[in-house]
């Protein structure tokens, strides 16, 4: 059992209140965190309003040499990381090294942006005038995260604002507080300043309602769940606060009859398991074109079954637990609904049997449903779970219909060797992210955006930058 602080202007600030961490493979806590009060999240966000002055005024350059130097800190640090990782949030370890891999490319990519946030120089309209458009940092900023990707999403956050010239006051959630921390751990040693990253730990109703109503708060950049969202962005409107916001997602994956099908199956699989299901851009409802259903539904029930659900920490491991009872009791509700309506269950379909090295744990079974139809409350609400609902569909006007029909617009996937289909695809689908032959994996120098209530804003590349800078247009008259 560890005892954390929090990190609060390059100090370990501590709290009476405590939160249990709990191992997920086997509800026993292994660490604690502060419950933070009202006073000390304002008082976080004070030091990042200090901070910020002095921070902001220094070079592109020197700010990009913290983060150059943070990234070989984690490097250095790579294997306790992951082991942690794989601890807090259950994923297999192989995963969570590619966490560890690539959350830290952020800190190198944006670094690189040490000399590239530009202005504009504008033809003036009057004679003896310049015309500037200058970048300059939006202030202090917030950053709340969900509990999937603790570490690299903590890194989406902090390497943007920090290179825009930003200070940034992180919370992560309160399942999964501790990669951040010892994140933290190496501030001092890559040369950060106090109080230009800070992290406060507690609840959402304490901490996130103090952050978001904060007039201090100059950006605030969400990862969660569509109500929080909501709530945020109605919050954050009374101070007139710049909101980004990446919500829940309900990805479609669309087979058509020409494509590769085993290619498909695999991709399927690795889109709808990494994590455990737990990711926003994750297969969350395969439709599989009518004339090869049946081929894609036994390739994919054989792979499936094979699936190995254990220790995080086994090398052999493929699926971990469910990070915590909530989300596993919600993952077992929505699939006995989808049952009681007629949804068949070809394979898994339960929580498993608590039995030896699954006596403890939040475990859920590797699943397949079949015999859904679109009007089924799991096509469309999230699932974030091992689940991969299947239905066929009979032409590519019917699939990009029924990929259309939700509230979510995130990312979607389509298998075809058909490029009228695809520029088709590309033209009508209403998502954020189109994966095209190839499964999941965002570009850091892309932009992770969502349409619909998936989000408004986003993460990543240059567009990913932009909300943490302010433009100042400056007329400057001479003789």
């Amino acid at each position: 059992m560890q005892d954390y602080g929090m990190f609060i202007n390059g100090q370990w600030v501590h709290s009476p209140d405590r939160l249990e961490v709990l191992d997920p493979a086997t509800e026993q806590p292994f660490a604690t965190v502060p419950a933070a009060t009202q006073e000390q999240v304002q008082h976080a966000l004070q030091t990042a309003k200090t901070a910020q002055k002095s921070w902001g005024r220094l070079t592109g350059v020197e700010r990009g040499r913290v983060l150059r130097k943070w990234a070989d800190l984690v490097d250095q640090n790579r294997d306790h990381f992951a082991r942690l990782l794989s601890r807090e949030v259950g994923k297999p370890l192989k995963e969570a090294y590619g966490e560890v891999d690539f959350g830290n490319s952020w800190f190198r990519y944006y670094a690189e942006f040490d000399r590239r946030i530009e202005g504009d120089i504008c033809a003036p309209d009057k004679p003896n005038e310049h015309l500037w458009i200058i970048p300059q940092p939006a202030g202090v900023a917030v950053g709340i995260i969900a509990w999937n990707f603790p570490l690299a999403v903590a890194i989406r956050k902090i390497a943007p604002a920090l290179i825009a010239g930003c200070s940034l006051v992180l919370k992560p959630h309160e399942d999964t507080p501790v990669t951040a921390l010892e994140l933290m751990k190496l501030a001092a040693d890559a040369g950060l300043p106090p109080g230009v990253c800070n992290v406060v730990t507690g609840t959402g109703e304490t901490v996130g309602e103090t952050l978001v109503r904060s007039p201090i708060a100059d950006v605030i950049s969400f990862t969660g769940s569509v109500p929080t969202g909501k709530r945020i962005a109605s919050v954050a409107a009374e101070n007139v606060t710049f909101v980004s916001l990446e919500m829940g997602g309900k990805a479609p994956f669309i087979v058509m009859d020409d494509c590769d099908v085993d290619a498909a199956v695999d991709t399927a699989i690795f889109s709808r398991f990494l994590n455990c299901g737990q990711i926003c851009i994750a297969n969350e409802r395969t439709y599989v074109h009518r004339k090869v259903a049946d081929q894609f539904i036994e390739k994919l029930v054989d792979r499936v079954k094979s699936m190995r659900v254990g220790n995080p920490l086994d090398d052999a491991t493929q699926i971990g637990p469910k990070v915590n009872r909530v989300e596993l009791d919600k993952v077992q509700r929505t699939v006995s609904e989808a049952l009681a309506q007629g949804a068949q269950a070809v394979v898994g379909g339960d929580i498993v049997e608590r039995t030896g090295s699954f006596a403890k744990g939040y475990w859920y079974q590797p699943t397949v449903l079949t015999g859904v139809r679109q009007d089924m409350a799991i096509m469309h609400q999230e699932i974030f779970g091992p689940v991969i609902p299947v239905m066929p569909f009979d032409d590519f006007e019917e699939g990009i219909a029924y990929a259309n029909d939700s509230h979510y617009g995130l990312a979607a996937y389509l298998f075809t060797n058909d490029m009228n289909r695809i520029m088709r695809a590309v033209r009508d689908l209403e998502v954020g992210e189109l994966y095209v032959n190839r499964g999941p994996g965002e570009s850091i120098h892309g932009y992770h955006t969502g349409w619909k209530q998936s989000g408004i804003g986003g993460d990543d590349g240059k567009y990913g930058l932009e909300h943490y800078l302010r433009r100042k247009t400056v007329y400057i008259r001479y003789q």
